[in-house]
């Protein structure tokens, strides 16, 4: 078995045992650095990233192949990749680039296909003069969101 289907097998495993804890990426570069980057539905731990860790490293044999492991979460500014991410975080502010314009919302509704936003705008009146206040929606797929990142508000 190959190095990586090696890894990837181990990795599986130790994902089973924290079925609220997920794989966002893997990377193994040509001198056989692992990066694995998790997130959970419930957040990860210090003790997640440690366990997923054990099960590759300690599976692993360094006489047969030297290699270095870093196991991580998501930061708050890694963009998000996974329905399962998006539906964990339904009530949150997105900033949200689409292929034409930025949004920041917050995440109303999440699906398989799209996700719902909703904020508040200020738009001429319809009659007269002067702004009013009036509640935005829109219903973004999948597909033409290019990049979209939690943002945190400290009011």
């Amino acid at each position: 078995m190959a190095f990586k289907e090696k890894v990837i097998e181990l990795l599986n495993e130790g994902l089973k045992e924290k079925p609220s804890v997920f794989l966002i990426d893997l990377t193994i570069d040509n001198s056989n650095k692992i990066m694995v980057t998790l997130d959970g539905d419930n957040g990860v731990t210090l003790q997640d990233c440690i366990d997923i860790s054990r099960a590759i490293e300690h599976n692993l044999d360094r006489e047969e192949q030297d290699f270095s492991l870093e196991v991580a979460s998501a930061g708050v500014s890694t963009p998000l990749q996974l329905v399962r991410q998006y539906k964990k975080n339904i009530g949150r502010t997105l900033k949200v680039k689409t292929l034409s314009e930025t949004i920041e919302a917050e995440l109303e509704a999440v699906d398989d296909s799209k996700i719902t936003l909703t904020w508040s705008a200020r738009e001429p009146k319809k009659i007269g003069k002067g702004k009013e206040t009036v509640i935005k929606k829109a219903e973004i797929p999948y597909a033409e969101i290019k990049e979209a990142i939690v943002t945190i508000n400290f009011n």
